[in-house]
């Protein structure tokens, strides 16, 4: 049984296209399937989290953790009541902005694009889905539901001014309420998100030895988790033992979102998807206790494993390969692939020249970004 506050697919207010409803599957799982089989999500796989991809077999992906975003999420859905494929979709779909590089690439973009509106992941995951993903006869992009569309543009809030171009470009068509919460199935998400990176980053952490079984077990929550560890399997092996205490770890978070998420419900009693719209605040959310002991594991995580000088020297020369490939690009569109030079010559301006190649960019795998690069600049 869903709760009186979860989205209901028979009451979604529909697609962008107008088009018949599966007989066998609702409107939100067939968004969530639409994204699982898009480009976009596929190439997930060869696309950085922290690592860049080609560095180690174990390390996550986007993809890996999108898979990981969305298991958590549906565990977090399910026992609150809400729509499992509503939230799975939006799960899965979060990170599909993401450039080549991670936040790194991010970055180049930004600055890249800056004379043109910028660049923001988020807002580009709305982009792919509306506009770019072109499989569909009758349509560009996905076609999918505007609770879908609206958990994509807003699972981490209200989107306050100024709001990021391919955002504002959609929203001016397709009223997403950007000025609201989002559904209870995105904000959990949102959290989910969260709540993935935390844990896996530091699996990741500890399988580069960029810190030790030791340090890890100094943090707040960890401490607590390892003394659990020990008292129950004295002598265990090393590796055994970081992978139960995370293990521990990362339950405490889901177990810590759910209870002040049933706290929230219970004060505000919401009687439809509308109201936790309307709440003003987030529901779904972390104790303030929990969320300072994050705090303290972030920083932790920044200093030893995002800032650790291999990691900093990657992400110099990835930089390089962006600030190269962008304006090789924009004075050499004959290198676009075919599929792209039809918008090129449809390109009226410099500024929508300049969002062809940074979505052609922005589409690229680390490997296909670095392969180009060698290609076109690497011999120049």
């Amino acid at each position: 049984m869903h709760a009186p506050y979860a989205s209901d697919p028979a009451d979604t207010r529909g697609r962008f296209y107008p088009e018949g409803e599966s007989a066998f599957r609702s409107a939100f799982q067939r968004d969530r399937d639409r994204i699982i089989h898009s480009s976009a999500f596929r190439r997930l796989k060869h696309k950085t989290q922290v690592f860049i991809e080609h560095e180690g077999d174990y390390f996550r992906t986007r993809l890996t953790h999108s898979i990981e975003v969305g298991q958590v999420a549906r565990t977090i859905a399910k026992h609150l009541g809400l729509n499992v494929e509503l939230t799975e979709a939006v799960a899965l779909a979060h990170d599909l902005g993401h450039t080549p590089f991670g936040h790194t690439g991010e970055e180049a973009l930004d600055r890249l694009m800056a004379p043109w509106g910028g660049f923001d992941h988020n807002a580009q995951a709305l982009r792919i889905v509306t506009r770019l993903e072109r499989h569909y006869a009758e349509w560009d992009g996905l076609n999918l539901t505007w609770e879908t569309l609206e958990g994509i543009a807003k699972h981490n809030g209200p989107v306050l001014p100024p709001v990021p171009y391919a955002l504002a470009e959609y929203d001016a068509r397709h009223d997403l309420e950007l000025h609201t919460h989002a559904s209870a199935e995105a904000q959990v998400a949102a959290l989910s998100d969260d709540i993935a990176y935390n844990n896996h980053d530091l699996h990741d952490g500890l399988r580069a030895e960029l810190f030790s079984t030791d340090e890890l077990a100094e943090l707040p929550i960890l401490r607590e988790c390892f003394t659990d560890v020990d008292a129950a399997y004295p002598g265990l092996n090393y590796y055994r033992r970081r992978h139960e205490a995370l293990r521990r770890f990362f339950g405490v978070l889901v177990e810590d979102v759910i209870a002040v998420t049933e706290a929230n419900l219970r004060d505000l009693d919401p009687r439809s998807a509308g109201d936790i719209r309307a709440a003003g605040r987030m529901m779904v959310q972390f104790s303030p206790a929990l969320w300072s002991d994050l705090r303290v594991i972030r920083g932790f995580l920044f200093e030893r494993m995002y800032r650790a000088p291999a990691v900093v020297e990657m992400r110099r020369q990835v930089t390089q390969v962006l600030d190269e490939l962008f304006p090789w690009l924009m004075a050499h569109t004959g290198d676009l692939p075919k599929q792209w030079r039809k918008d090129v010559e449809e390109a009226a301006t410099e500024e929508e020249l300049a969002r062809i190649v940074c979505d052609y960019i922005a589409g690229m795998t680390d490997r296909f970004a670095l392969q180009s690069h060698d290609r076109l600049i690497g011999g120049a």
